[in-house]
């Protein structure tokens, strides 16, 4: 019965992580597009600083993870090396700036956190860029 079959369909594979990965990026990417604007904004800076380099280079490296890392991340370049940056800014976000709030305020960055290690194991699967670099280097190798 199709239900209970653990055998893995490599298109069907690979295109839920096509779909995975874009998903996520473009759902980062508006956290991240957001943020810029804070950035540009002739306000003092606001933003929570667990490292002591300040709210304005935390912010900076926030928008990094979510803005370019993203952006790589839809194209699927060098997916398992962009998705550390988002690993590290979810883990910040969910275990030191909301890690008293409950669970609520929890929720979303560990949803965000789980689908980043799951790339970061998987990779980005057969339509990226990756696979196609990766291809072209073993035509190389043999």
């Amino acid at each position: 019965m199709w239900i209970f079959d653990t055998t893995r369909d490599k298109k069907l594979y690979n295109f839920v992580l096509f779909l995975i990965r874009i998903t996520i990026a473009l759902f980062m990417l508006t956290h991240g597009l957001k943020k810029i604007e804070l950035l540009l904004s002739d306000e003092p800076i606001q933003f929570a600083d667990p490292f002591g380099i300040g709210a304005t280079a935390s912010l900076m490296l926030v928008v990094f993870a979510e803005v370019v890392c993203s952006a790589l991340l839809i194209l699927g370049l060098a997916t398992r090396l962009a998705v550390l940056p988002l690993i590290i800014t979810m883990v910040v976000a969910v275990f030191m700036i909301h890690g008293s709030d409950g669970f609520e305020r929890q929720e979303l960055g560990s949803i965000y956190l789980m689908v980043y290690v799951l790339l970061l194991i998987t990779g980005s699967g057969k339509y990226s860029l990756d696979h196609l670099i990766c291809r072209k280097k073993r035509k190389m190798f043999y």
